[in-house]
Order: C-alpha cells, then sequence, then structure tokens
C-alpha cells in the first residue's frame, strides 16, 4: 500500500507546505499565551455588543485557571466539563482550563438528563460550568455523578454593568429562559474569577502529551464516545489548518463569525484557535437558529471569514435581510461537518461574491483532514486535498488501496488523529488499526489531480437492486429545484428491490408536489436512483450544529399530539 500520492503535492496551492513542525509550540495554552502577548491590545471577542481584548482575555482565563487551582484544589489531568453556548464566558473557560493542566470535557448544552448524566459519568468529570438557562437538567442527575463541583452563568454575566444586569433580568423573568432548580453550593462563575484574581497561578508543564479534550462524538449510532485529543493533536490541526489559509489572511485584522457552537470540533479549532493564533476578532453567534438577529448582528461587523454546515449558508441565503450585509471585507466562507450542496454553493457565490470552499474532517481527526484551495473560482464538488502532513488512503473491503477514480473507505494519518476513544480500547480499536490508519466510515474517490470527492458514509448507502445508491448525489440533485428549500436522502426497506429512496423536503414553494420533484428527478436520475418515496415536512430533524439526522427519517413522522 503506498502512503504517498505524488499527485498530492502538484495540486497543493502556492505557497502552502506539505508538512508542518508540530514542535513549534509546546501546548495549546503556548498558542494563547503568545497570541495575548503579540496582540494584547486587539480585539479577541464580541458577544452581544460587548467586545473583549486579547490582554482581557489573557488576565480573565488566567483568573480562572488560578481558581480551579487554588479554590477548587483541582489536579493534573482532572476533567472539568463546560456546558455553554456561545457566549463570552466559554473561551474564557477554555483557556482557563487549560491553562490550569486539566482536560475539557465540551458538553452540549441542549443534552437531556440522560444524555448529560451519561458524558459526565463516562468522562469522570469533577467539575462543570453551565450556563443556568440548562442548569435544572443538571439539577436533575449531579447527585448521580461524580461532579464534585458546580459553576453556573448568566447570559449577561460578563457584559458589563448594568447591561449585564438588565439582559438578565430579561432573560429569567420576562422571557422565562431559566428554568427553576436548585444545586447547593454552587460557585458563580463572576465570583470564580474574582476569587482567582487574588491567587497566584502556579508555573505548570503542560506537554504534548496530555489530554486537552475529551471530545465527545455525537453517538448516533451506539453510545456517545470521548475521542481522546492531546495538546498535540490540537496544535498539529491549527498548524496544519493556518499553514493552508495562511496567506490570505491579514494577522491582528481579521474578523471570523463563530455560528457554530465553540463545543463543536470545528469552530472549536477553526474558529477559536486558528484565528486566535492570527490575533483575528471572533464575533460569537449565540443562538444563530434566530436568523432574522443573526443577520442583524452580521450587518454590524465588516467581517473576514465565516464557518458553517450547508444548513446555515442555506439558511442565511433565505432570511430577509441577508442580501443587504455587506461582504466586501469576506475573503473566507468554509463549509464543513456535512456536505456542502451545489445549488447552495452557487448562490452562496451569486449573493456574497465569495466562493463557499468545502472542507473536510471529523471530531476524531481535530478536525481537519481535507481542505480545498481558498482561490477556487467557483464550488467543484470535492472535499480538497489533504492538509499539510496527512496521509489518506482510500481502501477496500479488504484494506487495498482502490484504483483511482473508484470508491473506497477514507483512511486518514496524521499529528492530528486522536489517540483514541477515552477507556474504550475496544472501540478504538474498531477503527484504528495496526498500521495506524483511522478508518473513517466515509466513501471517497480520488480523481487524477488528487483531489478526493466524498461519496457519502458507509452507513448511510442505499442498496438498490445490488446498485450502490449514495444520499449526497440524490440530495444535490433535488436541491437544485427553485422550489426546495431542505431535502434529505434515506434508504427505506423494499420487497423488490431490498431498499429503496426515499426523500424528505422542506418546501421552499408551498405549491411544490411530489410530481414536481418525480419530473425532475427523470430528467436528471437514472431510475434506481430516482425516490420511491417522497415525503413533505415542516423542517428537518437535525443536531444542534446543524446536521441533518438522516436516521430519524427512515421512519413515517410521529402524529402531533391531540
Amino acid at each position: 500500500m503506498s502512503e504517498v500520492t505524488p499527485v498530492w503535492l502538484s495540486s497543493y496551492p502556492q505557497g502552502v507546505p506539505a508538512s508542518i513542525n508540530v514542535g513549534d509550540y509546546g501546548s495549546v495554552v503556548a498558542v494563547l499565551e503568545e497570541a495575548c502577548n503579540q496582540f494584547r491590545e486587539r480585539p479577541a471577542l464580541y458577544s452581544m455588543g460587548k467586545t473583549i481584548s486579547y490582554g482581557d482575555l489573557d488576565r480573565q482565563s488566567r483568573d480562572f485557571a488560578a481558581f480551579l487551582l487554588h479554590d477548587l484544589q483541582l489536579e493534573k489531568g482532572d476533567r472539568v466539563a463546560l456546558m455553554l453556548p456561545n457566549l463570552l464566558q466559554y473561551p474564557i473557560a477554555i483557556f482557563g482550563v487549560l491553562r490550569a493542566g486539566l482536560t475539557i470535557v465540551n458538553t452540549n448544552p441542549m443534552y437531556t438528563a440522560r444524555e448529560l448524566k451519561h458524558q459526565l459519568t463516562d468522562s469522570g468529570a469533577k467539575a462543570i460550568v453551565v450556563l443556568d438557562n440548562f442548569a435544572s437538567t443538571l439539577a436533575e442527575v449531579v447527585n448521580e455523578t461524580g461532579i464534585q463541583h458546580v459553576l453556573t452563568t448568566g447570559v449577561g454575566d460578563l457584559l458589563g454593568f448594568p447591561k449585564s444586569v438588565l439582559v438578565n433580568f430579561v432573560t429569567r423573568y420576562v422571557k422565562k429562559m431559566v428554568p427553576a432548580y436548585s444545586i447547593p453550593g454552587a460557585i458563580s462563575f463572576s465570583s470564580a474569577l474574582a476569587r482567582g484574581a487574588r491567587a497566584t497561578l502556579p508555573k505548570l508543564s503542560i506537554s504534548h502529551d496530555d489530554i486537552a479534550f475529551l471530545q465527545y462524538t455525537g453517538g448516533t449510532t451506539g453510545v456517545s464516545k470521548g475521542a481522546v485529543l492531546t495538546h498535540r493533536n490540537l496544535v498539529a490541526n491549527m498548524l496544519q489548518s493556518g499553514a493552508w489559509i495562511g496567506k490570505n489572511t491579514r494577522p491582528g485584522e481579521e474578523i471570523i463569525i463563530t455560528a457554530l457552537p465553540l463545543y463543536h470540533i470545528f469552530a472549536l479549532t477553526a474558529n477559536c484557535l486558528v484565528f486566535m493564533r492570527l490575533g483575528g476578532l471572533n464575533v460569537l453567534i449565540a443562538n444563530p437558529r434566530d436568523m432574522k438577529g443573526f443577520v442583524g448582528e452580521l450587518k454590524k461587523h465588516r467581517f473576514t471569514a465565516l464557518t458553517g454546515v450547508n444548513t446555515l449558508f442555506n439558511g442565511l441565503l433565505n432570511t430577509a435581510g441577508f442580501t443587504e450585509v455587506d461582504f466586501s471585507q469576506l475573503h473566507l466562507s468554509l463549509g464543513g461537518g456535512m456536505a456542502v450542496q451545489r445549488a447552495v454553493a452557487e448562490r452562496w457565490k451569486a449573493v456574497t461574491g465569495c466562493t463557499l470552499v468545502e472542507a473536510y474532517g471529523l471530531t476524531e481527526t481535530s478536525p481537519s483532514v481535507c481542505m480545498n484551495p481558498l482561490d477556487l473560482a467557483a464550488y467543484n464538488g470535492a472535499i480538497g486535498l489533504p492538509v499539510p502532513s496527512t496521509l489518506v488512503s482510500l481502501q477496500d473491503d479488504n484494506f487495498k488501496e482502490v484504483a483511482t477514480g473508484e470508491p473506497g473507505e477514507l483512511c486518514v494519518k496524521g499529528p492530528q488523529v486522536m489517540r483514541g476513544y477515552w477507556q474504550r480500547p475496544e472501540e478504538t480499536a474498531k477503527v484504528i488499526d495496526e498500521h495506524g490508519w483511522l478508518h473513517t466510515g466515509d466513501i471517497a474517490r480520488m480523481d487524477a489531480k488528487g483531489f478526493f470527492y466524498i461519496v457519502d458514509r458507509k452507513k448511510d448507502m442505499i442498496l438498490v437492486s445490488g446498485f450502490n445508491v449514495y444520499p449526497n448525489e440524490i440530495e444535490d440533485v433535488i436541491a437544485t429545484h427553485p422550489g426546495v428549500l431542505e431535502v434529505a436522502a434515506v434508504g427505506i426497506p423494499d420487497e423488490k428491490s431490498g431498499e429503496a429512496v426515499k426523500v424528505v423536503i422542506v418546501k421552499k414553494d408551498p405549491a411544490l408536489s411530489a410530481d414536481d420533484i418525480r419530473a425532475h428527478c427523470r430528467t436528471l436520475l437514472t431510475g434506481y436512483k430516482q425516490p420511491r418515496l417522497i415525503e413533505f415536512r415542516d423542517s428537518l430533524p437535525k443536531t444542534n450544529v446543524g446536521k441533518i439526522l438522516r436516521r430519524e427519517l427512515r421512519d413515517p413522522p410521529k402524529p402531533s399530539a391531540g
């Protein structure tokens, strides 16, 4: 099996190195400290009208780190869960935990009590920082976990007086967004910062091998698992991604819109770490599902970069006022997390003037594996080329490398690949083989120039009368119909063909019919790929990041209560 395909290098964007030196930084903390020293007076974070500088981030994260070690007496390697949306508190907590030599357990604020209990128990977290909007969920299970310390915070806590008081009052008593809860002994985040400011932060030795994050997978198949991401993994991927976008950025001048939650690996690395090293300003969007409010926020900034998933880009394009946003400084639109649809990419380019560049990665790879050149004139349907210091192999079911143009499972080697799943050696062995290849479960092909194209997930592939049908292709075709807002394709059992294609569509045009879709597909898809069942819904089920949950679409919609 060959490990290096020369065509990759010949297709690399000019100025992008084939490899990075992960030894440039000893830890994520070293990256933070360099950025804070170099860009001390520059704005680092913006949220709800409040901006803090890199100097502020340095001081407040130091104070939080000191509190964790001095007041809570946590020890190096202990796990701290963070259950927060994109507010100023989040990056301050992230860097405070890391500076204390502790490990972060990023936790989805929308978790149910059952899901939260599993993650806290599985990770062995000793402390948690939670937004009080979600503290009632924690209160249900906290006594059944190993959590010893709870820190709570309100939406407005770091916005400064009097805005902090007003925002918290409206959130709690007007909008009633904070359910009643009781967690005896809970400490406020603001109090923690104040107490930490009076304590000394000891000099700690934090190395590449120390665990930075337990980043839990979505758990769409079986129990949710924690990917062990070390400081080396995160530093490597930050350098890999940074090398790719480097020549197109201006240190100290970038403004990136962070709408994807920081508890997701995409935003954590691409937005928080990569742009922190560049001295960029992260504009934190706490609730991107409020598209009207999101567009209003975009109008306040001459932003230079925006990351997201296909559904987010599509949602913005279909929100009133988006065409009035100032895109004059936008030079990076990066899509990942799910397939970018051609119809969305082409409309994005037409509206913003910026090519929507697709990238590919996984939680287990910190996340970047492949990325398209940033100077693409138009969307190309590919996930791009391997980022520096990354090897990609497409393998068949017998673990043999397939020929150029043929589909195979995408396998990865590189310094960004996780150490394994937390305390699950058997699960780790299922995805990382004895040669060190991470088997992603994604089916891809490579063209003659070395560009990779995702065909689909192994588990999502539909087998119709022995023919492989890939949902991405079906969705891409149907999304080009002007009456379609969103679409997802899945396989359903069929007595004659084994499986058949089912599509679930959200209408843009209320008059759209199943016959319209069938006519559209007949001209663009061969017979066995055409949908047997067409269903219309008001919305598609999605993860909190915006990825469509195909597994929930295989069954008919549940009847509404009453």
